[in-house]
């Protein structure tokens, strides 16, 4: 166990470092001068090179490079250049909201996804299976913005149920308004997750219910239930299990979107919003943080598949 973990960590490392190379170049692609973005465009020749020459830009580009990782290793990304602070400062709060509605909306999907896949696989053929199967097709298929925007139309906008925007946080402040606020942004993010493990528990369902274990179950007079439950699902649960991982980095990722159309404060509005007004140290460290995030998700799949799967070996050389 342990070497095994020891590989996937490096592996992590070694991503990392990649992304961080790609992050960081940012600098050197974008159009504009960074300095200019950090200043503005009236500034005169001598501010504009005194700026120059303290963010280090004079140096060759390796040097650079290695002196900006030391400072990301520490969670020193600079001064953000259109809120005026310190990045470290600036996403500590939003990164909290960003992995709490992540998180929540991962444990939705996950338990209504597998309930869905096994309703369907059990009533494989009849009307509720067919039904189960168009929704989760024709939600999978739906983007992300476009369902934040309908449900703004109309529940916000036409019916005046639900808050357009805001974001109370934390959440004992006011739990019946924090609930209200979340339930679209949770909806938005969770919708094509249960989608996706919808289909995919079906499919791994109607795989085990053909083995012969679950035939000799039955022959043996096994409740229905307890054949689904405790024989079929079990086993079924096996694959289903990979896509914790990748759920929680797709909602990571994909908080851009909903942050930004529910107006939320989280670091996938930042993000945005940072991305726009060419805040690139902003956009290093929320780039740098998603893809940490991911890697530790996946690493935490890998853990979770070989604690669920007796078959795996975990050998020195895998």
């Amino acid at each position: 166990m342990g070497s095994y973990l020891i590989k996937r960590i490096l592996q992590m490392l070694v991503v990392m470092l990649i992304v961080s190379i790609g992050v960081f170049l940012l600098v050197d692609l974008l159009p504009a001068d960074p300095i200019y973005a950090m200043l503005g465009d009236s500034i005169t020749d001598e501010t504009y090179w005194k700026a120059y020459y303290e963010l280090g830009l004079d140096k060759p580009l390796l040097t650079r490079y290695f002196d900006w990782l030391g400072n990301a290793l520490h969670g020193e990304f600079g001064v953000s250049y259109q809120f005026h602070m310190d990045v470290k400062e600036l996403l500590a709060p939003r990164l909290k909201v960003t992995i709490y509605l992540s998180v929540l909306a991962t444990l939705i999907c996950m338990p209504l996804g597998i309930l869905f896949g096994v309703i369907s696989a059990v009533n494989r053929g009849k009307p509720i299976d067919n039904v189960i199967t168009l929704v989760s097709n024709a939600c999978s298929c739906l983007p992300q913005f476009w369902i934040g925007i309908f449900l703004l139309y109309i529940f916000a906008m036409k019916l005046g149920w639900l808050p357009s925007f805001g974001f109370t946080m934390p959440p004992w402040k006011d739990w019946i308004l924090h609930f209200r606020q979340l339930i679209m942004p949770l909806i938005c993010l969770s919708i094509d997750g249960i989608a996706g493990i919808t289909r995919q528990t079906r499919s791994s369902m109607l795989e085990n219910i053909r083995q012969d274990y679950v035939r000799t179950a039955k022959s043996k007079g096994l409740a229905k239930n307890k054949v689904i439950f405790v024989h079929t699902l079990k086993n079924s649960l096996i694959p289903i299990v990979t896509l914790f991982g990748v759920r929680l980095s797709y909602m990571v990722g994909g908080s851009v979107f909903v942050e930004s159309v529910f107006t939320i404060p989280g670091m996938g509005f930042l993000l945005a919003r940072s991305i726009t007004a060419q805040d690139v140290p902003v956009v290093q460290a929320c780039v740098l943080l998603i893809a940490l995030v991911t890697c530790l998700a996946y690493i935490v799949t890998d853990f979770l598949y070989v604690l669920v799967d007796p078959r795996i070996k975990l050998r020195r050389d895998n």
